[in-house]
């Protein structure tokens, strides 16, 4: 029992950490990941080596088998939770929910804004570029302003100027 629960330990682990630096290497923070890769593979020998010492109990490499979705699982949570990096958020409003631009920006968001021509009429796009621990909060605040807005984010790969990087003097991860 004591086996199955290192097993176990060790591939959630190992597995949790490489979700999170794949999602870091792809956000840029290369030497994070980097640092991280190091440590992750010495768990996934060490783990490794246990399971092969022990092939003659099926039920330890089913245990590490399962164990490795599980690891995808936590590490997702864990990078969802850790919200790094930025998102577009980008709102379609009728016409009449015109005030919604100077409604966000009174709210300290830098909102860009322009005129479209929507199936049914005229609409507003409004485009708002924040991190992503704030993007729940913004879709909350759109919402309550237009229950029937059509809202959907992105993430940018690299962005440059505008008011987030006058707001927070935000220098681009790519560097980290």
């Amino acid at each position: 029992m004591t086996t199955l629960l290192i097993i176990l330990a060790l591939q959630v682990t190992y597995v949790s950490m490489l979700t999170i630096r794949f999602i870091l290497m792809v956000k840029g923070f290369r030497y994070v990941a980097a640092l991280m890769s190091a440590v992750e593979i010495g768990i996934y020998v060490i783990g490794f080596k246990i399971v092969l010492d022990h092939l003659d109990e099926p039920v330890n490499l089913i245990v590490y088998c399962l164990s490795y979705g599980l690891g995808i699982l936590i590490g997702t949570k864990i990078e969802e939770w850790l919200a790094l990096g930025f998102v577009t958020v980008q709102a379609v409003t009728k016409a009449e929910f015109s005030h919604m631009a100077e409604e966000l920006r009174s709210r300290g968001y830098g909102v860009t804004v322009w005129q479209g021509k929507g199936k049914e009429g005229p609409r507003w796009v409004i485009s708002i570029v924040i991190s992503r621990k704030e993007q729940q909060h913004l879709y909350h605040e759109i919402l309550l302003l237009d229950p029937q807005a059509f809202v959907v984010s992105y993430e940018p790969n690299m962005f440059h100027g505008g008011f987030l990087s006058k707001k927070s003097a935000w220098n681009h991860n790519r560097h980290v």
